[in-house]
């Protein structure tokens, strides 16, 4: 009987316990007002205490497969200045409702152990009883202070926050727009009087006299804002704008376009379509600081100008020679927000930072690497380390945001830059309850990319997320799910911790018809620790969510792969839905072709087999492949026998490319005589291998297998023992 050993690239191994528990979920599928306003509001709590249906654990088998394929918090001044001015928004959804199929009022799904009822909490310690009022007075403010420090930290502005880095320095303001900046408010009588010569003169003022026309209205009260861009005469002055662009001079032109910045225009409004038109045209009359001001103001209407970027980022390599410390970080920035990477600046941004890395603010190496992170820029391992490095010397004193901004261009490098790492689990775990959710889930997702395991940090995270789930979008609890999985921790409240986030994969259960993606990671995170959430899992494979999958911009028909073979295996109580048999093959090969062409040929697997062939033998005692084609992962095998010595059995095309001189035989004339006209006596082809077999084998001796050129363990075999070796696969 044969031992076989299987080394696999997944993550670490440990204890898998199997449970069977129940937990209590409200699951509304109404679609009244006031639900919707529930299940979208951050705020939304003791949805347990409302139960109306159970979650089911389905009991899988003791055989786990495991998969492995290839946020931000602001400073303490970040958020006061937000909170001053309040810009910020909570997070929570920005997006309606794509309408899919609402789950069934009753769950089987996997989950922890059941929260325990209400009448089981512990007694709370007697005390003075207080008058009802007051207490209940107390309680209510205590309640809204706590709620209004959670808004607090989990206030973020996808569009302001990234800029927090040019409040650092003076240069900014020529390159930048602030539309917060405080201005001299304009009197709404003035800007009525404004209208009505608009209405009188109908367009025939002089482009100088329109410029400012903009300027003024622009400074009255924000609250005023959206009513003046819905008056008939606020149209008529765009439509006069529109007639004189060509007139307007460069400096005007850029006034007007800050006023729609202020009065907060539509991204589609036709003066801007008309606006980036006419600045497309004069970019190569312009200078630097106005063309990179142009494209901020661009960003601050969140409107997509790909044609303005292109000849911007021409521009730019035209003129690399002007690019100050300021210019470069907010040219690095515009790339960022727009998501487009310049193939012909790359070489020329790694010079750049290598250049002014010692001299940036610690806000401008985060929006530098953040800006790279955007635009999926290559950053090459020389120039991430030196980032690394200088980082991991002042982690202490860098806001939570900008260190965040680092990591995700980190786990995008797969830099596994260990002084940072370690640096980074002295710091974040006590950084966690002030750091939001959007911010914890990119920490906790670095540290399961780059394989590195903190149990302080992951402790942390599992500690603050129950309190906090509500505020996680179906991405973010997805992506807890994947982490926490593929680095097999089992935190201290690991009941808790599952059973929100399951919860919340519910609450937000609408978004996965829109990002599918979301649901598969989820489930795969949750399939790593054993846990199947039946009615989720059931909704994923059907027909219906399979074919959404192949609208989304990922290749998601492995992930299914990998589900519906993981439950397959491993629940075998399962009724629900699983891949067609036709789709699961067609999966299969493209899977099996994609090793071929990307796994097995991986410096390290390479060089893992390699050196095993080297030890045991020879490639018939080895074989790289997938045992399970569904997890994706290379699988190095080897049979050993009962005695410890490995066996051959990779017999795959065993005498192909076999050359004589690769084996170390002469060919003598007794040998060609035996070759051509057979042994005199009649050996049967096995007697004649066993023969050949070398004797230490035979006895079981532990004596070394020769190799290839050890001809001192041949010579004193026979020619007919040479004859029968080269009849065996190569050592």
């Amino acid at each position: 009987m044969a031992t076989v050993l299987i080394y696999r690239r997944f993550p670490r191994l440990s204890r898998v316990t199997p449970f069977s528990t129940t937990t209590k979920y409200k699951a509304e599928s109404g679609n009244s007002k006031s639900e919707q306003k529930k299940e979208e509001n951050p705020e939304t709590t003791n949805t347990r205490a409302e139960s109306v249906a159970t979650i089911q654990l389905l009991n899988p088998l003791d055989y786990r497969v495991l998969y492995n394929p290839s946020a931000y918090a602001k400073s303490r001044d970040a958020s006061q200045q937000r909170a001053a001015r309040s810009s910020g928004q909570a997070l929570g959804d920005t997006f309606t409702s794509p309408g899919t199929t609402q789950l069934q009022h009753t769950f089987s799904t996997a989950s922890s152990q059941a929260l325990p009822p209400l009448s089981n909490a512990p007694p709370k310690p007697k005390s003075k009883p207080l008058p009802k009022q007051t207490t209940s007075a107390r309680l209510s403010v205590a309640q809204t202070k706590e709620e209004a420090e959670k808004e607090k930290i989990e206030m973020h502005d996808s569009k302001e926050d990234p800029r927090m880095f040019q409040k650092g320095r003076p240069e900014y303001r020529s390159l930048s727009y602030d539309r917060f900046e405080p201005i001299e408010t304009l009197p709404l009588e003035e800007g009525d009087s404004i209208l009505r010569s608009v209405a009188i003169c109908k367009g025939s003022q002089s482009p100088e006299t329109i410029a400012d026309y903009f300027r003024k209205l622009s400074r009255l009260p924000v609250e005023h804002h959206t009513a003046l861009v819905s008056k008939p005469r606020f149209n008529t002055l765009c439509l006069c704008a529109v007639r004189n662009l060509g007139s307007f001079s460069t400096s005007d032109l850029i006034d007007i376009l800050k006023a729609c910045v202020r009065l907060v225009l539509p991204p589609t409004h036709p003066l801007l379509n008309a606006c980036e038109n006419e600045f497309c045209r004069r970019v190569w009359d312009m200078n630097l600081e106005q063309v990179l001001l142009v494209a901020d103001c661009w960003r601050c209407l969140e409107r997509s100008v790909p044609s303005y970027l292109s000849i911007l980022f021409s521009y730019a390599n035209m003129n690399w020679k002007d690019f100050t410390l300021p210019r470069f970080v907010q040219l690095v920035y515009i790339i960022g927000e727009g998501r487009r990477s310049p193939a012909d600046l790359t070489q020329k941004i790694e010079s750049m930072i290598l250049k002014y890395l010692d001299s940036f603010t610690l806000e401008e190496v985060g929006a530098v690497c953040l800006g790279l992170f955007k635009s999926l820029s290559g950053i090459s391992d020389h120039v991430m380390r030196r980032i690394a490095d200088r980082v991991s010397l002042q982690i202490e004193d860098m806001s939570t945001y900008a260190l965040v901004n680092v990591l995700k261009i980190l786990r995008y490098t797969r830099m596994d830059h260990l002084p940072l790492l370690k640096e980074l689990g002295k710091v974040i775990p006590a950084r966690i309850p002030a750091t939001n959710i959007q911010g914890i889930m990119h920490i906790t997702l670095t540290c399961s990319s780059l394989h590195y395991f903190d149990e302080g940090i992951m402790a942390a995270v599992a500690t603050s997320l129950p309190s906090r789930v509500t505020y996680c979008r179906s991405k973010d609890a997805a992506k807890f799910l994947w982490s926490f999985g593929c680095l097999d921790y089992e935190p201290p409240n690991e009941e808790e911790f599952y059973s929100s986030l399951i919860e919340q994969m519910y609450r937000k259960f609408h978004e996965f018809g829109k990002f599918p993606e979301h649901l598969l990671t989820g489930l795969l995170g949750l399939a790593f620790v054993k846990r199947f959430p039946e009615d989720l899992i059931d909704y994923a494979l059907r027909d219906e969510f399979v074919r959404k999958t192949r609208d989304s911009k990922y290749e998601l028909r492995k992930d299914l792969f990998t589900l519906s073979k993981s439950v397959e295996i491993e629940c075998p109580s399962y009724q629900g839905s699983l891949l067609p048999p036709q789709l699961s093959q067609e999966i299969t090969e493209m899977v099996l072709n994609f090793a071929e062409q990307e796994i097995y040929v991986r410096h390290e697997i390479v060089e893992a087999t390699s050196l095993l062939e080297g030890m045991l033998g020879g490639p018939e005692y080895v074989k790289n492949h997938m045992i399970l084609p569904h997890t994706r992962s290379s699988d190095v095998e080897v049979h050993l026998a009962m005695d410890g010595h490995p066996i051959p059995f990779n017999f795959k095309d065993p005498v192909a490319d076999k050359k004589l001189k690769d084996i170390g035989v002469s060919l003598t004339d007794d040998l060609l005589t035996q070759l051509i006209k057979g042994r005199s006596n009649s050996h049967s082809p096995v007697e004649v291998e066993n023969e050949a077999r070398p004797r230490s084998q035979e006895r079981g001796d532990k004596a070394p297998t020769p190799h290839v050129g050890d001809h001192a363990a041949l010579s004193a075999e026979s020619d007919a023992q040479k004859v029968s070796f080269l009849q065996l696969p190569r050592w």
